[in-house]
């Protein structure tokens, strides 16, 4: 590759998109996402992604091509994996790289964070600004694997709905609600024990949620006062919480005000280790079921730049 291909692909954008993400409209939005792009006079590739986690090789490849600007197309998942392949791969610095989201899922919690419009035209508008934002990215080992997340991670009762969303997810936006409701019914607390900064909390634990940003699970907020550059996570634990406490509680879910709740216990800190002790929860991740068991969480501070509002 020249020099001049390589300034050209630099500064160009990859575009990652998961054409089955949330809809079923693809070709639609695809042609008209072309013409925006075209329109603003931004240069770019594309790929489109084949099957479940295709998004980490597709971003590898490109960032050993040269490329260090990424459009995700798609929900959380799709951004979430390609966040993944950004940070595994050894091609660059993960600060060299930026990440521009064009929202076509059906949760798209994360761009709540940073009030970017579900609107493909106002997307477009974001990434021809290119206003950045260098935010913290988690780090998240089980038994098994070591996933990265950039929104809201947890195990317990959060966990639960994701393993319930499998099923739901043709039901749209909706999936949620009826998700968060099954959990009410039937997810059973059990005994955490949360190790951080030199604390051992032991307590019978709705669930344990981990925030670098505000929303998960559809727009409910279980941190507050989040910033995402800070070096810290914002870690919420939900005791003792009843399906009443809840349900009397529930617009404090989606406000954040939930967390001021007599049951409710908020914490700042870089690491933090959880360790289920009668059962084995499952564990999310950007609305991402990663497994069930015990979690240790890390921070990597002011990890990637994403276009934000």
């Amino acid at each position: 590759m020249s020099q001049l291909d390589k300034f050209s692909v630099y500064n160009s954008w990859f575009i990652i998109a998961n054409p089955i993400a949330g809809n079923l409209k693809f070709s639609i939005q695809w042609k008209e996402i072309k013409q925006l792009l075209n329109n603003k006079n931004i240069d770019y590739s594309f790929a489109f992604t084949q099957f479940s986690k295709h998004e980490i090789e597709l971003v590898q490849n490109a960032i050993q091509k040269g490329f260090r600007n990424i459009i995700s197309i798609g929900g959380d998942g799709t951004l979430h994996n390609v966040v993944n392949g950004i940070m595994m791969q050894r091609y660059a610095k993960t600060s060299d790289i930026t990440i521009s989201v064009i929202p076509l899922g059906t949760g798209n919690d994360w761009i709540k964070t940073y009030n970017i419009p579900n609107n493909i035209e106002k997307a477009v508008e974001i990434i021809h600004k290119k206003n950045t934002i260098l935010q913290d990215i988690g780090v998240l080992k089980t038994e098994s694997k070591t996933i990265y997340f950039n929104n809201v991670a947890g195990l317990g009762y959060d966990g639960y709905i994701v393993n319930k969303l499998k099923t739901l997810k043709r039901f749209g936006s909706i999936a949620y609600l009826i998700s968060g409701i099954a959990g009410l019914l039937f997810y059973k607390k059990t005994i955490f024990k949360i190790i951080f900064d030199n604390k051992v909390i032991e307590t019978n634990c709705l669930m344990t949620i981990i925030g670098i940003c505000k929303f998960s699970g559809g727009g409910m907020q279980f941190t507050e006062n989040v910033n995402s550059s800070d070096g810290l996570f914002d870690i919420t634990i939900a005791k003792d919480l009843t399906i009443l406490d809840l349900f009397f509680n529930l617009k404090k879910l989606y406000s954040g005000k939930i967390v001021h709740h007599k049951k409710v216990e908020t914490h700042k800190t870089k690491t933090i280790k959880v360790i289920p002790q009668s059962s084995k929860p499952f564990i999310q991740a950007d609305g991402e079921l990663i497994g069930t068991g015990t979690i240790s969480v890390d921070i990597v501070e002011k990890a990637i730049n994403f276009c934000v509002n």
